[in-house]
């Protein structure tokens, strides 16, 4: 049997990304592929085949639901290649859907500062995705392995970009920015966690402008600023790195 699949998901194991193994576990008739095939479907690629045509179509949008819902059991799908999805050779097959990688938090960090380096050099040793967001050129030369880094024109893109209930974590070097990136990320309403750095009296000032932008009291309570656990005290940017990082365990470990 080929064990290509095996290299793929070892690929998708070092970039921490969730994906679901499809294997073909019966056939009768006519099939595209013979008993034993497999298929890797992560978020946005998938890997090898099953046949092709409207099975895997219907598959691949299948496991990406599986991904979506954050699903951790495997079940079995039973398919009439004729009758159900249309395909010449008219057999039947049943396909397992296994997911193999638990899903990580998605953590986005927008800011690359002082406070951002030793923030995300903290992050990237937590079983989470990080996505580092930050729009000035030459930030990211001591990025760690494993995390995305983005130079992005415009970091209001990596709001819209991101998945459903990611961590959001505002910390840039300019608070028009820091304003505009926490309005955002307000009316997404999707996210886990959203953390801005800054004290209360900045909190304070955004509290008014995001009021005059039509942010409610309720949302506006699901924002964290001052963010870190209060209990963890200091000024250099490795304690309020530890302070964050501390916070955001606690809230990802409320859902594992």
């Amino acid at each position: 049997m080929n064990d290509e699949w095996i290299s793929f998901l070892m690929q998708l194991r070092e970039r921490r990304e969730p994906c679901v193994l499809l294997t073909l576990l019966a056939d009768k008739g006519s099939v595209p592929r013979n008993c034993g095939t497999k298929m890797i479907v992560g978020r946005q690629q998938s890997f090898l085949t099953i046949g092709g045509g409207h099975l895997e179509f219907q598959c691949i949008a299948m496991a990406r639901e599986m991904l979506e819902k954050q699903a951790t059991a495997p079940h079995t799908e039973h398919f009439n290649l004729g009758a159900r999805l249309g395909q010449c050779c008219g057999g039947m097959t049943t396909v397992l859907f296994e997911p193999l990688i638990q899903q990580q938090p998605q953590i986005m960090v927008f800011g690359a500062g002082h406070v951002g380096q030793a923030l995300v050099a903290l992050l990237s040793t937590l079983p989470c995705h990080i996505t580092w967001v930050d729009e000035r050129p030459d930030m990211f030369s001591a990025a760690p392995k494993g995390v995305t880094t983005w130079q992005a024109e415009d970091p209001l893109d990596a709001v819209k970009s991101a998945a459903a209930q990611s961590y959001f974590i505002v910390m840039t070097h300019h608070h028009p920015r820091d304003l505009e990136l926490t309005e955002a990320i307000l009316k997404r309403g999707d996210y886990r966690y959203l953390g801005l750095i800054g004290s209360q009296t900045k909190r304070q000032r955004f509290e008014y402008r995001l009021s005059g932008k039509g942010i409610t009291e309720q949302q506006l309570s699901t924002l964290r600023c001052p963010l870190g656990l209060p209990d963890v005290k200091g000024k250099l940017p490795a304690e309020i790195a530890v302070a964050i990082a501390a916070e955001i365990i606690a809230v990802y470990q409320v859902t594992t």
